[in-house]
């Protein structure tokens, strides 16, 4: 681990935004393994196979509305406080699956769920800004995407189990956030951002930044769209092949989440001498790996193999979108950027199905996951001629 990891494990104010991140994870995929039995349960609703699978994304169109908003609030009405209701209404939507009776309801705390979600993420981005600077928030940012991985991995592992005792009991799971509601009330400060805190040395941000915070956030859409196959499909696939959809789907996206934690720890090492343009081409390359090997639809070790190999790119790219933007903020407008981020992850999370599903209906899940892998080999190409155009303008100059 590197020395500014080290550094940050040991600062109470890192360890609740981490905390908070990992929380993020849990507004949609915790409920995968869960998707199949939900099906079952409401199989008299008219379309109920796609209103479950609007069980994972519908948190996404919440945020998409709701960022504006959090934007707004959080540099408006302070991060903590913003960061504090946020955990507060993401208990209160995320457990209420458990006991709510109709899908249609059920669809509607989801909603909700998004709403505390935009108000989270948007809060926590901004904290990451106001607290840290230079190599310190680069490693944060990699941290970020290990925490929500590892949450990953614990959440969605815990409602794997759930969900082979009851397609309800993963909703329970939201209620862990009562340890991160805690842990940021005690230790997440309020930001003095008038003063010369340490953040105000690049707080003036970047003259074109609202238009490159779109671009950059803008490739985080497509990004995620692509990604968020593996939660909305991934059940549905494994039953395809006669297996324990519960199960595998737990399996395969805890190993993903693994392998991206894992990854993500060491972001801060290889980027601090790697150019973004170069980690992305890295990133997008394994991205595709991936899914031209659940592309094969061979073994099941093979289509973990290949959830693996997802993680890894993934873990990758993420931390980049963040750090990118922040450098390009002014401190008084982080909140608006961070709100722009996370409408952006997850706009694409939410036009994932509405893409992939027609795509799978028409060529398979082998067909479909070969034409992501496509898209992401060019990404990873356009990345990687970026990479070189810039080493050989450094060379030259």
């Amino acid at each position: 681990m590197t020395t500014e990891n080290t550094g940050l494990w040991r600062q109470p104010k890192a360890i609740a935004l981490l905390m908070a991140a990992s929380l993020t994870v849990m507004a949609n995929a915790t409920i995968s393994p869960a998707l199949a039995g939900l099906q079952q349960e409401f199989a008299a609703v008219p379309d109920a196979g796609f209103l479950v699978r609007l069980l994972v994304t519908a948190p996404s169109l919440g945020v998409m509305l709701a960022a504006p908003l959090a934007g707004w609030l959080t540099d408006r009405a302070g991060r903590r406080r913003v960061l504090l209701a946020g955990i507060w209404l993401f208990i209160l939507c995320g457990t209420a699956g458990f006991y709510l009776p109709d899908l249609h309801l059920m669809l509607a705390s989801r909603f909700g769920l998004g709403l505390a979600v935009a108000l989270i993420m948007t809060a926590q981005t901004a904290l990451i800004g106001d607290y840290f600077t230079g190599t310190r928030r680069q490693a944060l940012t990699g941290l970020q995407i290990s925490a929500r991985n590892f949450g990953g991995l614990v959440f969605i592992g815990l409602a794997g189990l759930a969900a082979t005792l009851s397609p309800r009991l993963p909703f329970l799971i939201y209620g862990l956030a009562a340890v991160g509601l805690y842990t940021v009330w005690r230790f997440a400060a309020e930001p003095d951002r008038t003063g010369a805190g340490q953040a105000q040395a690049e707080g003036a941000g970047h003259p074109a930044w609202l238009a490159l915070v779109i671009a950059v956030s803008a490739l985080q859409m497509l990004t995620n769209g692509l990604f968020f196959m593996m939660p909305t499909q991934l059940p549905f696939f494994f039953a395809s092949q006669g297996l324990n959809s519960a199960l595998m789907t737990g399996a395969g996206l805890g190993l993903l989440s693994l392998c991206g934690g894992l990854t993500a720890l060491a972001y801060a090492r290889f980027k601090g001498s790697l150019p973004h343009a170069a980690v992305f081409a890295a990133g997008y390359s394994a991205l595709a790996l991936g899914f031209a090997v659940l592309a094969q639809e061979g073994s099941p070790a093979l289509s973990l193999s290949g959830a693996m190999a997802v993680g890894i790119g993934y873990a990758t790219v993420s931390p980049g979108f963040v750090a990118i933007a922040l450098a390009l903020a002014p401190a008084g407008r982080r909140g608006t950027a961070g709100a722009i981020l996370t409408a952006s992850v997850f706009c694409g999370q939410f036009l994932s199905p509405f893409a992939s599903t027609p795509a799978i209906a028409h060529w398979g899940y082998g067909g479909a996951f070969g034409a992501a892998a496509a898209v992401l080999a060019l990404m990873a190409a356009a990345a990687l001629a970026a990479a070189l155009q810039t080493a050989r303008r450094r060379a030259a100059a």
